[in-house]
């Protein structure tokens, strides 16, 4: 099936009263945010995403496929599953390299080209962390940064899922705003669940969460894109200046205030 949308018709929040946002729908490209406070049912919401809840989750949500039931070989199947959950739980049982797992599962997937592909991912991958991720690094033994970065990457390129949930990659220590201009080139529907302002304002739209509903929708303007802007520059500052960290170089104020005022 090409999906063309996904919907998602409300159901209840945690005072058991209806959602005030009725039904949702999200089109292919479409980059979303889901915001709101610890605790207000974020991940409740992306879990009833990546489980195509039919009013038989604690929400009582449901999720249409093009305006319709989804098939059940969609719910349980997993080679035909749709959607790919970058969770904040990334722990590997695995201790396969790198290059080795990546091959597996583009194998698995029927690649045509599956060194290529491979590469492509790993290239994917090292232009959202500042720790390049090497073919023959065990996957046991990459970062928290490293690992969300390659599992984005391989969601993307590999695993060519439609759908791709993202929660809370900010504390990753992942280039976010790299992240959103890179998967803005694949024709993808991308949820963020995010506390990270740049991250909400870059977005074609956010879902504003309380209690464990969609409380609202609000649709990103000029004057937020701007405001946008500047938190980007903001936020390759930082970046820049972790680095230098890292590196063990001494940091100077005066030049700090000069790229600050750059921004303004």
């Amino acid at each position: 099936m090409e999906i063309d949308k996904i919907t998602i018709m409300g159901g209840i929040g945690k005072d058991g009263q209806p959602e005030k946002v009725e039904q949702l729908d999200l089109k292919m490209g479409d980059i979303v945010s889901i915001v709101g406070p610890t605790g207000c049912g974020k991940t409740t919401l992306i879990n009833d995403i990546e489980l195509f809840g039919n009013r038989n989750t604690p929400s009582q949500r449901q999720i249409l496929l093009n305006g319709e039931p989804v098939p059940d070989d969609f719910t349980f199947d997993p080679s035909k599953h749709p959607i790919a959950l970058i969770s904040q739980h990334t722990n590997f049982l695995s201790d396969l390299p790198v290059g080795e797992f990546l091959t597996i599962h583009a194998t698995v997937r029927g690649a045509s080209n599956i060194q290529r592909v491979v590469n492509e991912t790993i290239e994917f991958a090292n232009q959202l962390t500042g720790e390049a991720i090497i073919k023959g690094t065990a996957m046991t033994e990459l970062s928290g940064g490293q690992t969300r970065s390659l599992l984005i990457a391989d969601a993307v390129i590999i695993g060519n899922s439609p759908i791709i949930l993202l929660d809370e990659i900010e504390n990753a220590g992942i280039h976010k705003t790299r992240a959103l201009e890179l998967l803005k080139n694949y024709r993808k529907i991308f949820v963020f669940v995010t506390h990270d302002p740049t991250i909400a304002l870059l977005s074609d739209f956010r879902i504003v969460m309380k209690n464990g509903a969609m409380q609202k929708l609000i649709f990103s303007n000029d004057e937020e894109k701007r405001a946008a802007n500047k938190l980007k520059s903001m936020d390759n500052i930082i970046l820049h200046y972790r680095s230098l960290v890292r590196s063990g170089e001494e940091l100077h104020a005066h030049i700090l205030d000069e790229e600050l005022i750059g921004i303004n």
